[in-house]
């Protein structure tokens, strides 16, 4: 909403005072500074993404400590790679991904690799969707999610040196990202052990509730589900009716959250806020 105003404000200004909305002589707005901490990287240029003819960028973060400890790490993959870790590159603000990792490892809480896929612009909220919309169009999700788990995911791990397992391994997104993370969870039992699924749009698929009812997931994995108050009733409405079918699958109240936050809105401030917490919560030692 905020980036709504930012638009709308400075035309109606230039109403009101008679001056052109695009004037031939306004400067050209500089670039935004990177604010992408020394973790942060493209990885190489643009993947072919097979089945979808087309090709997107990776980012990658890598923790302080990669270059000279040795170990192996978690893999987090995660959507809207633009939005991120760089205000220069995202939509509407960053998620502070690269902060909040460099912080938690200072602490000695949690070090993660993060892959970042960028989303596709006008292909977003179809390649983002595993089902057809009739509003958005035909579903691409499926290729999209085979492209992370048979071309990103193999590459990254022959690359870097990670943990490759189900157990150490989650996806993440918000919106039509956390659609397509609750898929990847459910299509991908093998291979994602972890989803944070921040403000999911449900509403762009249905069929969602009855794929969901129908794979039960295996009891050690974990669902972070959270949704902000002010996200609208349906959204709401929706995270409630899925948490309500997560449970009615068998799986464990211990490994599935829902978060509901109060006077919190649709925005990169809110998930970045709730990053924190919900990374803790998803990778922390099974206690079995």
């Amino acid at each position: 909403m905020s980036s709504l105003r930012r638009t709308i404000l400075p035309l109606l200004l230039a109403a009101a005072f008679g001056a052109p909305a695009m004037a031939a002589d306004k400067p050209a707005e500089a670039p935004k500074a990177s604010t992408a901490l020394p973790g942060v990287s493209l990885l190489g240029g643009p993947v072919e993404m097979p089945g979808l003819e087309r090709e997107r960028q990776l980012r990658l973060y890598l923790p302080p400590g990669y270059a000279t400890s040795g170990k192996r790490y978690p893999v987090l993959y995660m959507h809207d790679g633009q939005n991120l870790f760089d205000d220069a590159t995202a939509y509407a603000g960053e998620w502070k991904v690269d902060e909040t990792l460099d912080a938690l490892a200072g602490e000695g809480k949690l070090e993660l690799i993060v892959v970042g896929i960028d989303n596709g612009g006008d292909k977003r909220m179809t390649e983002l969707n595993a089902w057809d919309n009739d509003r958005f169009g035909k579903g691409e999700g499926r290729a999209y999610l085979e492209f992370i788990v048979r071309t990103v995911k193999p590459m990254i791990d022959r690359q870097y040196r990670t943990l490759p397992d189900r157990a150490h391994t989650a996806i993440m997104g918000s919106s039509m990202g956390g659609l397509a993370s609750h898929y990847a969870l459910v299509q991908y039992p093998e291979v994602f052990g972890k989803a944070g699924v921040f403000s999911p749009a449900y509403w762009t698929a249905q069929p969602s509730f009855a794929f969901v009812a129908s794979k039960p997931v295996p009891k050690d994995a974990r669902v972070f589900m959270l949704m902000g108050e002010k996200e609208g009733p349906q959204m709401n409405a929706d995270v409630k009716r899925m948490a309500e079918v997560v449970k009615k699958t068998g799986h464990p109240a211990a490994n599935t959250v829902l978060r509901i936050v109060p006077g919190a809105e649709h925005n990169e401030a809110f998930w970045a806020g709730e990053l924190r917490e919900a990374l803790l919560w998803m990778f922390a030692p099974d206690k079995t």
